[in-house]
């Protein structure tokens, strides 16, 4: 593995694990070697140089966040229709629970908010940046290299990757992959952030923050971008194509576990005498879904949203710009984007109408909430937003109703998702048999309560890589 610059070195990194709840490692050296560290793809995932989605260069521009319908929703119906739609999420949402509607009483409520809680908050420069605020698990202030009088952590690009595989899967991530934030791919780094500060990239040694903007060194040239699962049981809990606050709670969990994630990685690499910056919000500071096709974790879809082989859209994906060297991931061909032509499932059933329900993908965008310069199916992100305040809790149907939305990982699902890839002429046919075996039957909420669910709700052995 990499190269320790001294025994004293060595021992420092051995109780940084410890604190950071690494500690039945010996070393870094183990949990490289750890299968938690290697990445074994399913055999009908293939690596290529581009994406399946088409990119114009010339057109992709680094993108304001603030004009995503989560922040400009007022914008695009206008301040009146938005003050509407939020004041009826309020009132029905109170008088369902007074009235203890089926799916929608006070514990169901109860769940999605409490999920939705994060134990951490979240910080671009990461709060171990504030010594006063992180202690080492012990109350004693952080380790870092400079206060135990060694150099920084030192390994190849391979080394580092599979370091940082293992410490994200430990701390809770899904999938994780690296991309390398050249010219191409910064433009996926947000121009303008959700707070409406500015992101710029600057030749300095350390990021920092003004009151209007945050600084990237251009020395980050790496991403590291992950995935937190969600529960198919939680997102299939509606009625009909409502959605209930089961589906919103299968979201929000995903949400509030990758803050700690999010936080545990930012002191891991503090510790290592390295940075790694994140967003402040969730789908803060880069376009996660682009950033994770570009790093080969899943392919875009016709949710204009990312699908992954081995869970399909059940995950939600993060990113952190850093400066440890990283072995960059290529995107994948998985038959994923070719599956979206023919099945239509999730526009079908989107009960907005949000999504395009047209056989090809199109390079015009619906509006000024989505990001122009890539081939895709564009979705009307307002008619989302104002369903999610009618229906008082937010929607998943369409991540839920998807063929690739399947926990059960038999021999038949890995053979139909195998020709998938390599067979697109029976695509067709798949998606029939979805409905046929009654994949696309919502789930009664209620009944949720009397199961006996394994932890997050996850089947923790579905799509493991682990042999």
């Amino acid at each position: 593995m990499a190269k320790y610059h001294s025994t004293a070195s060595k021992g420092v990194l051995r109780k940084v694990l410890s604190k950071i709840g690494l500690g039945k490692a010996r070393d870094l050296d183990e949990i490289a070697a750890a299968p938690e560290a290697k990445w074994k793809r399913p055999w009908w995932v293939k690596t290529v140089d581009k994406p399946t989605v088409d990119i114009d260069w010339d057109v992709k521009e680094r993108f304001d966040e603030t004009k995503i319908q989560q922040k400009s929703f007022a914008t695009y119906v206008g301040d009146e229709e938005s003050q509407r739609l939020r004041k009826h999420k309020a009132e029905y949402t109170k008088q369902w629970v007074q009235e203890n509607r089926p799916n929608y009483t006070l514990r169901d409520r109860a769940l999605d908010i409490a999920v939705r809680q994060g134990a951490v908050g979240t910080s671009f420069l990461g709060f171990a940046q504030d010594p006063e605020h992180v202690k080492d698990g012990w109350g004693g202030a952080l380790i870092t290299p400079e206060t135990m009088g060694v150099p920084p952590w030192q390994g190849t690009p391979e080394e580092n990757s599979e370091m940082m595989r293992a410490a994200l899967k430990m701390f809770g991530a899904a999938q994780v992959a690296f991309l390398e934030l050249d010219e191409y791919n910064k433009r996926f780094i947000y121009s303008v952030d959700h707070d409406g500060m500015k992101i710029d990239f600057e030749d300095v040694e350390k990021p920092y923050e003004e009151e209007n903007r945050k600084v990237i060194p251009n020395n980050a040239k790496w991403v590291i971008v992950f995935t937190v699962q969600m529960s198919e049981e939680l997102l299939k809990r509606r009625v009909g194509k409502t959605p209930t606050p089961f589906s919103a709670a299968a979201v929000g969990s995903a949400y509030a576990r990758s803050r700690v994630i999010f936080d545990d990685t930012q002191i891991f690499l503090h510790c290592l005498g390295y940075y790694g910056l994140m967003a402040t919000w969730f789908n803060g500071l880069g376009i996660a879904p682009a950033l994770g096709v570009m790093a080969g974790l899943g392919e875009l879809s016709r949710l204009n949203r990312m699908i992954t082989p081995e869970y399909g859209p059940l995950v939600r994906v993060f990113r952190i710009v850093t400066n440890i060297p990283l072995a960059p991931n290529k995107p994948i061909d998985a038959g994923i984007m070719r599956f979206c032509k023919t099945c239509k499932k999730c526009a079908t059933e989107c009960p907005s109408g949000t999504l395009s329900d047209a056989t090809e993908p199109t390079w015009e965008v619906k509006g000024p909430w989505n990001s122009p310069g890539h081939k895709t199916w564009f979705e009307d992100s307002p008619k989302c937003m104002a369903y999610w305040l009618k229906a008082t809790a937010s929607c998943a149907t369409c991540f839920s109703v998807c063929p690739f939305s399947k926990k059960d990982k038999s021999f038949m699902h890995h053979f139909v998702e195998a020709t998938i890839a390599k067979v697109p002429v029976f695509n067709g046919l798949f998606t029939k048999m979805d409905d046929m075996l009654g994949y696309n039957i919502p789930r009664d909420p209620e009944s949720w309560w009397d199961k006996n669910m394994p932890p997050y709700g996850i089947d923790g052995l579905g799509g493991t890589d682990l042999k």
